[in-house]
């Protein structure tokens, strides 16, 4: 449920005089404005209506701004909703400690009108990017999620949805973890050095007959790691582009790694050959496969695996 088209701010203060001074200057600036006192209150607006962005008092009684922002960050519809602290504390301990509930920024107090407005509108053009840039994933079909180094699952699009859902039936939760085996390997990519991340690792489901594979693609925003998620294992799409395109097995390895984007370098390290012999491999490719490029193999061998 939305008010119109206008950016609607969720305040959370136990203060009526900063709650006064916000919603003044909010609603001057064409802005819709929803007041909570307390952080509780704060959670049952959601319920109702989804905020474009956040204002959140770090000290409360009750259910203080760090933990009311830890409970609104576990709802995925409120995953890329900014929330901003406002506080009088300045201590680099407690905008920490604000940043890593969730928070993505830190006015203190007293409050100045312009600069706070000058913020909100930086991080809702920052979350309408995301938000485009995701819709545009959905509309083509991208099988892909976002989880932490946790194994918290973040968002997805609804084609992993649908896959995920099909191998775990209570992936529907709002909490939903993914099993140990791949926290371990999201906290190993999460440490590697860049493009030396673990490539993949095998998804088992409570359902055998789903057989899935999660690729690393790479950190995207503050402990969230975007993940490509591909129906079957990487023996079958071997095997597949070796019969089909009557390759090597090497050949057909390599050839995979290509047509999931990643780099000579990347593929050296996952096969463990030198740069030099990948090349002399794509060679080979090009030359059995009537192709002149990457790219048109990558693009001949998605075609023969098929879109999963």
């Amino acid at each position: 449920m939305r008010k119109g088209d206008r950016d609607i701010v969720l305040v959370v203060d136990d203060s009526p005089e900063t709650l006064r001074l916000l919603t003044d200057a909010l609603e001057e600036a064409d802005m819709t404005v929803l007041v909570a006192r307390a952080g509780e209150h704060a959670l049952s607006i959601v319920e109702k209506v989804i905020p474009d962005v956040v204002l959140m008092d770090a000290v409360m009684p009750g259910t203080d701004g760090f933990a009311t922002c830890r409970k609104l960050k576990q709802n995925r519809a409120l995953a890329h909703v900014p929330i901003i602290f406002m506080t009088g504390l300045s201590d680099t301990e407690d905008i920490i400690k604000g940043l890593e509930a969730g928070g993505v920024d830190y006015i203190t107090k007293p409050i100045v009108p312009g600069e706070m407005l000058a913020r909100i509108r930086v991080h809702l053009g920052n979350a309408r990017m995301a938000r485009s840039a995701r819709a545009a994933l959905d509309a083509f079909g991208r099988f892909l999620l976002a989880a932490s180094h946790t194994g918290r699952v973040l968002w997805y699009t609804p084609q992993a949805a649908k896959l995920l859902g099909r191998a775990f039936a209570d992936f529907d939760r709002e909490d939903y973890v993914l099993p140990r085996d791949v926290q371990a390997w999201l906290q190993t990519s999460a440490a590697a050095p860049p493009g030396l991340e673990p490539a993949s690792i095998g998804l088992t489901g409570r359902k055998p007959s789903v057989r899935m594979r999660l690729i690393y693609i790479g950190e995207v925003g503050p402990d969230e790691y975007l993940l490509r998620l591909l129906e079957g294992d990487i023996d079958d799409d071997r095997t597949l582009l070796r019969q089909k395109l009557t390759v090597t097995e090497r050949e057909a390895e390599v050839l995979l790694w290509i047509a999931r984007g990643k780099s000579n370098r990347d593929i050296a390290e996952i096969l463990d050959l030198s740069p030099r012999t990948v090349n002399k491999h794509l060679e080979q490719i090009y030359a059995k496969l009537g192709v002149e490029n990457r790219a048109s193999a990558a693009a001949l061998a998605v075609r023969t695996i098929g879109v999963r």
